[in-house]
């Protein structure tokens, strides 16, 4: 399932990667409510989809994944856009993938379950809301 606007490249666009339906539809909400845009990815293919057509601010990428793990879809989003912010996200105490994505490129990680409010606090501090408010909103 993907959603797509025309995206205008100062917003706050938040690409979300989770093969889980709910986790998307949660973080979808929350990042909402907060002012953000948000873009809906469940697999490795619609994520490199849309990160090529919209160039979101952010993407929020789970790394069990089947098919496309995280980590090669991180890969193929650092080839395309080396500056693509990317946080992920993984169960509890998978070091050696946090590790191997922390390499790869990936800003920071959260494990699941995660707290929503930490991850919001992160998201606004790499994609802050003034920036997006400021130039092309009253177009």
């Amino acid at each position: 399932m993907t959603e797509s606007k025309t995206i205008d490249n100062d917003s706050g666009t938040i690409l979300i990667v989770d093969d889980q339906y709910g986790i998307r539809i949660l973080l979808q909400e929350v990042l909402r409510k907060a002012g953000y845009q948000t873009l809906l990815a469940a697999n490795g293919p619609q994520a490199i989809e849309l990160v090529s057509r919209e160039k979101p601010r952010l993407v929020l990428l789970d790394m069990k994944i089947p098919g496309m793990d995280g980590l090669e879809i991180l890969k193929k989003i650092k080839r395309m856009q080396p500056e693509m912010k990317v946080m992920i996200m993984t169960a509890y105490g998978e070091l050696e993938i946090i590790q191997r994505a922390i390499k790869n490129g990936a800003l920071t990680h959260f494990s699941k379950p995660f707290d929503i409010q930490e991850l919001i606090d992160t998201v606004k501090k790499e994609v802050p809301l003034n920036e997006n408010l400021s130039h092309e909103e009253k177009g």
